[in-house]
């Protein structure tokens, strides 16, 4: 048996971020990962693939549609597919390579497997051929992160019907694609295969896109992925995919009930959310409670039920967000080392990786207005941006929310080229308090795109200078 001072059970952003943290602080520590690579669904098979086929299909609709209005001239383009999926799959293994490093620059143990809690202190890792081996640990650490939701009804085969995974994996582009999910993961690898040349299809059940977002910016975001070619069934519900000759029928209804109708597919994607990764892990025998929703309940010190184990990142509440994983990983490590750790949830920005990017941070106007709170807004389209006319990036706003009284900036939300650079001034702002004035008031560099959040800010407390 190895003795440690902290063993972790899974090792996305949350859970390597933590065991780095903790070694760094004097803790002996050891990780445990049912996959060959490091790196949990975010490195492998979610936010690093889905950023480098986002980012080349991107390039691939510049080049077709973008550079002959900038006095480029060049033939149109021709995708190679395998070439762009060899892309992903370097960026992938650069970042995995890069975690193994880290834990071992780092002396960080680990222990290739799948893990299970015995009890208090003792961790069980089988292997691929059932060799089991325990871990004696002072502390674990269940960071084993979230699974694609299933669609009551519709069997994911990744092959026609893909989860993100499947998605990120297809051998040629789909006639047809229909997401059924208007989220971040849907609207991201729905776009991806729209600029690749598929006829995409967004279902949602809400009466709008991006689920708890600003309605303003989910409105006007819908409108420019309609003008790219995307379209959407709002307030509806798929019911059945069943296989008809090579491709697929998807019905459909209405999300309050009435008359289907059927929509043909060769994919579907389903990406109606994820939930939290808890199977095989004995937390029912030791004894660790879990809410009304799967998740693991714990304290505001992260700590279950049970002394000695605690909980991060999306296995339990809060969104799941790999920031928010890795920021309660340093967190809980400084707490293990008898420091302060905390995190600030009022002030986690969120982004979705179109083209346009959309960024937020902070309460919505639809947030504030439910909990009573009288707020200013300055809003500053990017039309009216010097840098965005240069480059052709014009579509989009920055909005700027603060409080009537103090004028503290309660959130900040950017539809726009470069959105999730830009979110994080506004971030920063927040975290110390900021006004809108405090913002305004700062000199930005002319001509940059980040001038329209400043004039979004000086039109809340004042009136802008550009528009």
């Amino acid at each position: 048996m190895s003795q440690y001072d902290l063993v972790v059970i899974g090792t996305g952003p949350g859970g390597y971020v933590c065991a780095i943290k903790a070694a760094q602080l004097g803790l002996k520590t050891a990780v445990v990962e049912k996959r060959a690579t490091l790196g949990g669904t975010c490195l492998n098979i979610g936010c690093i693939p889905s950023k480098a086929l986002l980012h080349a299909s991107e390039m691939f609709e510049e080049a077709g549609h973008g550079f002959e209005k900038l006095g480029i001239k060049v033939s149109k383009p021709k995708l190679d597919l395998p070439a762009m999926m060899e892309h992903k799959t370097g960026v992938v293994d650069a970042n995995v390579n890069g975690v193994s490093f880290l834990m071992k620059k780092n002396k960080i143990d680990v222990h290739t497997g799948t893990g299970k809690i015995l009890e208090k202190g003792k961790v069980e890792v089988t292997d691929a051929d059932g060799k089991a081996t325990v871990l004696e640990t002072k502390n674990i650490v269940i960071a084993t992160g979230s699974d694609v939701m299933p669609l009551p009804g519709v069997e994911i085969d990744e092959k026609q019907v893909v989860s993100s995974t499947g998605a990120l994996e297809l051998d040629k582009v789909p006639g047809k694609l229909v997401v059924v999910g208007g989220g971040v993961i849907g609207l991201e690898l729905g776009s991806v295969w729209n600029r690749l040349g598929s006829e995409v299809t967004v279902v949602e059940f809400m009466d709008k896109i991006l689920g708890p977002m600003d309605g303003d910016v989910s409105k006007n975001f819908q409108r420019m992925l309609k003008k790219q070619g995307m379209e959407f069934k709002l307030s509806s519900k798929v019911t059945g995919v069943e296989k008809k000759g090579k491709g697929l029928a998807v019905t459909v209804e209405p999300a309050k009930g009435g008359d289907a109708q059927v929509i043909e597919a060769d994919i579907v994607l389903v990406a109606i959310g994820r939930r939290p990764y808890t199977e095989g892990l004995g937390l029912d025998k030791a004894g660790v409670t879990l809410d009304e929703r799967g998740r693991v309940k714990i304290d505001t010190h992260y700590k279950t039920n049970v002394d000695g184990i605690y909980a991060i990142g999306d296995v339990v509440a809060g969104p799941m967000l790999a920031h928010k994983a890795e920021d309660e990983g340093v967190a809980l490590a400084e707490i293990l080392a008898g420091q302060a750790g905390h995190v600030n949830y009022d002030v986690i920005p969120g982004v979705v990786y179109t083209q346009p990017e959309v960024a937020s941070v902070g309460k919505t106007e639809e947030e504030l207005k439910a909990a009573g709170v009288e707020y200013k807004t300055g809003k500053f389209v990017f039309s009216a941006n010097g840098r965005a006319r240069a480059m052709n990036k014009t579509d989009g706003f920055a909005k700027v929310l603060a409080d009537a009284k103090t004028d503290r900036v309660l959130g900040v939300h950017i539809v726009g080229f470069g959105a999730g650079e830009m979110i994080h001034e506004a971030a920063v702002l927040m975290e110390f308090g900021g006004s809108s004035e405090d913002l305004a008031r700062t000199c930005h560099a002319h001509p940059t795109m980040s001038e329209a959040v400043k004039e979004a800010a000086l039109g809340a407390f004042a009136k802008s200078i550009h528009s």
